[in-house]
């Protein structure tokens, strides 16, 4: 059932929560932010909510003004939603909360990782110093998906689907893609292995990941009272 009490508060963090607080939530509207779904493509990026779930959420951020939904026009007829210009604000909030999750020690790196998280990972951790004066535009293709990156003056653009006149395309899987882009595997193994291809200009693949610092560079876990060892010292990471 929905919650139909919120916290009761004038505070503009809690009234937040009334309308993003609920399980699912948020991760609904990751799965939005760089471009409308079908209620098909939200359950692939979202495997373990369940239909019914879902369309309550849905609703709900709907009845907030965060989602709204719209049907394409023929051939497609198909019914899609998307953020509304205040729900896309969500994007930067996420981020954030990202960079702050990742400072957890009991995060499971090995659980489930959506295309869409993948790519809001990818934008909040692209560090501009380190990018420089790059222009150029990618398109990369995870299985029936597609994201167009582009670099430009110190920002990146993500956003759903593919552009003809990338410089490179880059064919691979979540998986390999995030151990490629967290410096866990090299670009080169990749590639050798078969399981990541690139069509066009590999350099400016290359620019790209470049842009992303290694994780021992952009922070590390805190350190909570379980992770000191019986004798005191801090156990290790």
């Amino acid at each position: 059932m929905e919650r139909t009490r919120g916290y009761g508060e004038a505070c503009a963090a809690a009234h937040a929560l009334d309308l993003v607080g609920e399980r699912w939530a948020l991760l609904v509207v990751r799965e939005l932010v760089f471009g409308p779904k079908r209620f098909s493509d939200l359950r692939a990026g979202l495997p373990h909510i369940g239909p019914n779930r879902l369309s309550e959420r849905l609703r709900s951020l709907e009845r907030s003004g965060i989602v709204m939904r719209r049907r394409l026009g023929p051939p497609v007829g198909s019914a899609v939603y998307a953020l509304t210009e205040w729900g896309q604000r969500l994007q930067p909030v996420l981020v954030e909360l990202g960079r702050w999750g990742r400072m957890s020690p009991s995060r499971d790196l090995e659980a489930h990782l959506s295309v869409d998280a993948l790519m809001l990972a990818l934008y909040g951790d692209f560090d501009p110093e380190l990018a420089g004066d790059l222009s150029a535009t990618w398109t990369l293709h995870f299985g029936t998906d597609a994201f167009t990156i582009r670099a430009a003056d110190g920002h990146l653009d993500i956003h759903r689907g593919e552009d003809a006149d990338a410089d490179a395309a880059v064919s691979t899987d979540p998986a390999t893609f995030a151990a490629v882009l967290v410096h866990r595997r090299t670009l080169n193994d990749a590639l050798a292995a078969g399981d990541l291809t690139v069509t066009g200009d590999h350099d400016t693949v290359r620019a790209l990941l470049a842009c992303v610092p290694r994780p021992d560079l952009a922070g590390s876990p805190v350190q909570t009272n379980d992770d000191e060892s019986r004798d005191g010292q801090p156990a290790h990471p």
